[in-house]
């Protein structure tokens, strides 16, 4: 979620807003540090420090913080099985802000370095409210009292295809950590609605889209034509991307491979295929099922890489396609 943003949004138009914010964790706790959400004055609210009695707690006192106008930051220690009767077992630190339109300028300035991804502040206390400062404008500073990271890291994703499966993926990725672009070379092949984090491209040249793609890129084929589906592959294979994922079943992979060895693909790049794609033991055909299937597969490439996973060997129940 783009905090900043949020907020500029909700300060718009509501004329005020609350960050509520994990400062500090200790133990086992339902977020990580650094999780946030978004408070409207009405208890609307976008993001979440991970439910349970410490969200409802916190959006409260983020309510009345609001409604009284208070703009003193408050930092609060919660124990969370003695203080909350949640089994956690940690200690956190929550931080609650609240902003109004005198904090326009300073919020959109955050919200534009938000556009450009992830980004570090430095943070202190003045007068009871927190002042950030970019860090790549101040050094070292006695006054810095904690950092916090901004931004969303998204991991790019090639989906070639715009048929029911490269929909329902598209889709499935919306929510998710991951910058999609979209290609198809058919004419009216993409939905009039396109999520937020996806770019729909008329695509004009498939071995193009490869060489200009980003080397940590995750690439899923999954288009109207087999040849099609070859040329994409094989070009994705050479790049040697992290994940290079085919829709098909084991037969079509074996067909596949042949044709690779003929282009003089090596060994080791026709064995790094996903084919089928997918988590092993989810035998579902229906479009929604293998997306899910596969926003999983890559939530895992996106977090431990392909280090100690096989993804590359098909499985009955994880072949995704008629041969």
């Amino acid at each position: 979620m783009k905090v900043w943003r949020q907020l500029a949004e909700f300060v718009g138009r509501h004329g005020s807003a609350a960050l509520v914010s994990v400062h500090e964790v200790k133990g086992s706790a339902p977020r990580e540090a650094g999780a946030r959400m978004v408070v409207r004055p009405d208890g609307a609210f976008h993001g979440t420090i991970g439910g349970g009695q410490l969200e409802f707690l916190m959006l409260d006192i983020a309510r009345d913080m609001l409604a009284r106008g208070d703009r003193q930051a408050r930092l609060l220690d919660q124990a969370l099985g003695p203080d909350l009767g949640q089994c956690c077992g940690g200690r956190v630190k929550i931080l609650i802000e609240t902003f109004d339109a005198h904090d326009l300028e300073d919020i959109e300035r955050l919200a534009e370095a938000e556009e450009g991804g992830t980004f570090e502040v430095e943070c202190r206390l003045v007068d009871g409210r927190v002042v950030r400062d970019m860090s790549s404008a101040v050094g070292d500073d006695a006054e810095t009292q904690w950092h916090e990271t901004h931004g969303e890291e998204r991991t790019p994703v090639l989906v070639f295809g715009a048929g029911h499966v490269g929909r329902a993926l598209v889709l499935a990725l919306a929510p998710l950590p991951f910058s999609v672009r979209w290609l198809d070379d058919r004419e009216d092949a993409f939905p009039r609605h396109v999520p937020g984090n996806a770019v729909a491209v008329r695509m004009q040249d498939p071995a193009a889209e490869i060489a200009q793609a980003p080397p940590e890129a995750l690439v899923l084929v999954m288009t109207h034509d087999h040849p099609l589906d070859m040329a994409v592959t094989a070009a994705a294979l050479s790049r040697g991307f992290p994940y290079v994922g085919l829709i098909g079943s084991a037969t079509k992979r074996a067909r596949f491979e042949k044709r690779f060895r003929e282009l003089g693909l090596s060994e080791s790049r026709i064995g790094s295929l996903v084919c089928p794609i997918g988590l092993p033991g989810i035998g579902g055909k229906e479009p929604a099922v293998i997306a899910a299937s596969v926003a999983a597969q890559l939530l895992q490439v996106r977090e431990r890489g392909l280090s100690g996973l096989n993804f590359s060997r098909p499985t009955a129940a994880n072949d995704k396609s008629a041969p």
